[in-house]
């Protein structure tokens, strides 16, 4: 059962969301989207816009799709020109077969799935493609590890694959890549950005407080990060890929 409490809690932080969530390389955006061009593409759960704006940088036309309001209104200030429509993955506000791609940007993990699958095949065209996309923090360095474990983050590229291995009957075969990158924080924007997640936004004062405490004992006395005024945060862009029949 999908957790919707946490999926929509996102919207009381809408601002520093969009500030310190990493971006999408444009590499995965354009192997998501399976060498269109001119296409129209579903960005749902589009959350501020991050991939909305990622997917008009590449000169598609964006519908972004977006349940919290308070994210909508976020991605509106920050996407000027673009209105996300308030709708949920399980319940798409767009006609049968109007888009040549469905993408997801850190959110297929909140959808109901069978649900939501049925309606994705209805809103594409056949052969049409669907993509779920993750900026998944690359682990393999330990530091890295650490704040994950600090910050109650728990996927990993590896559970990703492992847990979705087909997108139901009216999908082709999974296609699977990754693409490495970075981004470059100080201290306190690694902790912005740990404010933005599901975990700190759902838990109790007592449990914030922990993790700040954690966190900056990490920041503080980690060899590769003591004394920094920034740190290279490591992540690992997943993108699982399939056409509608």
């Amino acid at each position: 059962m999908v957790d919707h409490t946490h999926a929509l809690s996102f919207g009381a932080a809408a601002s520093d969301y969009d500030r310190f969530r990493p971006r999408y390389p444009e590499r995965a955006v354009g192997w998501a989207l399976d060498g269109l061009s001119n296409a129209r593409v579903v960005d749902l759960g589009a959350g501020t816009g991050i991939l909305t704006r990622a997917v008009q940088a590449l000169g598609h036309e964006v519908v972004p799709v977006e349940p919290d309001p308070g994210m909508r209104a976020q991605l509106a200030e920050a996407t000027p020109g673009t209105t996300a429509l308030a709708g949920s993955a399980e319940a798409v506000p767009l006609p049968d077969g109007a888009a040549d791609a469905v993408l997801v940007g850190t959110a297929y993990h909140w959808f109901d799935r069978e649900p939501a699958h049925a309606e994705i095949a209805r809103v594409l065209r056949p052969g049409g493609t669907f993509a779920p996309i993750w900026n998944v923090r690359d682990d393999r360095d330990e530091w890295v590890a650490e704040l994950s474990r600090i910050a109650h983050i728990g996927y990993r590229s590896g559970n990703l694959v492992e847990k979705y291995k087909d997108f139901g009957p009216a999908f082709e075969p999974i296609e699977l890549d990754e693409f490495a990158h970075r981004t470059t924080l100080t201290p306190d924007e690694v902790l912005g950005m740990v404010r933005t997640r599901s975990y700190w936004l759902t838990a109790s004062s007592a449990d914030r407080r922990r993790v700040e405490r954690e966190l900056a004992e990490l920041l503080a006395t980690h060899p590769d990060l003591a004394g920094r005024e920034t740190v290279e945060l490591p992540y690992r862009t997943v993108v699982l890929r399939a056409r509608r029949h």
